[in-house]
């Protein structure tokens, strides 16, 4: 078996172990005589698995019980429609932060339902477009008071941009966080949210769900005129079984619970930080990289950088790609490098990198 490092931004790295352990499950789980995948979810089997996943994930983000946790198919991007569906009604408003690609397709996703229901959405910072990228201060930022609810995500994967200090918001309005690429990456106060989300296949699992966690006073307060499959309070109330759910991706998210679970959170923190510390050292060392956020907006998720040419970066990443580190490339919107390290990426596939960078300088510098 030949592995890669797997430099992807998603669907991203599993935990090997947790490909393992899936692999021995795959055609008889414990003794049930079916793969998961297999399994009905109205059986005695399946909900165990179901259950389980909730609990832990609500452990590793210390929320309690007045949070729903939910697994709801289309991703994050269902959800820059589901929020403002369930929330932002005709004559109300609602704040939105624009600094990246990702934050800017929730915000057009929120114009679009304002506009058919009469409502309004405030930009409260916009630097999506400054070079380097960064992320907008608390300064910058001029929430409203009386709004449905604030809305910002903590990281962008595509320009490498990520709060390191959640932002202070009004007190009051409910605050709701794209969490996609960096959730269960770095300490934070999940209690600060009445609503956070993420997208499972960067650091949570596979491809086909998002996961997202509500305070249960906000469920109840979602439209109940929207159709009944983009409401919240329909997946919380059937503990997201109104329909059949993406069950083999909810089994693997449980696996990676159980992973970080093992390692330890604090443990999974500090290794995150000091893998993105050894790239960026060589970035700052001279003057052949150049890194595309500002320090103290550097995502430790998504390590974003340039090289003096095009012609460079091609030949770096064809280098790369044949020694094993695969999907180097940075994002088609905005070229460049883009080493994507998240939970489950290993030390080896960054130390490789790192090594790689300095004998392709000390050759082409």
């Amino acid at each position: 078996m030949a592995r890669v490092y797997n430099f992807s931004a998603g669907p991203a790295t599993l935990p090997l172990e947790v490909l393992q352990e899936a692999q021995q499950d795959m055609i008889d789980y414990r003794g049930c005589g079916m793969a998961v995948m297999e399994m009905s979810h109205r059986g005695k089997d399946y909900p165990v698995i179901h259950d389980q996943a909730i609990a832990d994930f609500k452990e590793l983000t210390g929320i309690g019980d007045d949070y729903d946790v939910l697994f709801i198919q289309g991703g994050g991007s269902m959800q820059f429609a589901m929020i403002p569906m369930n929330f932002l009604n005709a004559g109300e408003s609602a704040d939105y932060t624009n600094q990246g690609t990702w934050s800017g397709k929730a915000y057009k996703e929120a114009l679009k339902v304002a506009a058919l229901r009469g409502a309004t959405v405030n930009l409260v910072a916009d630097c999506a477009k400054d070079i380097p990228t960064r992320m907008p201060s608390q300064e910058e930022l001029k929430w409203n008071a009386g709004v449905k609810y604030a809305h910002f995500c903590t990281n962008e994967t595509i320009s490498g941009a990520q709060f390191k200090t959640m932002p202070a918001t009004l007190p009051g309005v409910p605050v709701i966080g794209d969490m996609s690429s960096d959730i269960l990456s770095c300490e934070r106060d999940y209690t600060k949210f009445d609503m956070f989300y993420a997208g499972a296949q960067k650091n949570l699992g596979p491809a086909g769900m998002a996961v997202v966690a509500i305070r249960k006073e906000l469920t109840e307060k979602g439209n109940a005129q929207i159709p009944v499959m983009l409401q919240y309070r329909t997946h919380a109330k059937e503990n997201s079984m109104f329909n059949t759910p993406p069950t083999y991706s909810i089994y693997l998210f449980g696996l990676v619970m159980k992973w970080i679970k093992k390692m330890g959170k604090e443990n999974l923190f500090k290794l995150n930080a000091e893998k993105a510390k050894k790239i960026y050292d060589v970035i700052d060392s001279s003057d052949f990289w150049r890194g595309t956020a500002k320090r103290e907006y550097r995502s430790d998720m998504n390590v974003t950088f340039r090289l003096a040419t095009e012609e460079l970066e091609k030949k770096f990443l064809d280098e790369a790609k044949a020694l094993g580190m695969s999907s180097l490339k940075g994002h088609r919107s905005v070229g460049g490098i883009r080493a994507t390290i998240y939970n489950a990426f290993p030390m080896e596939g960054v130390d490789a990198l790192v090594n790689f960078m300095k004998e392709f300088e000390a050759k082409n510098g």
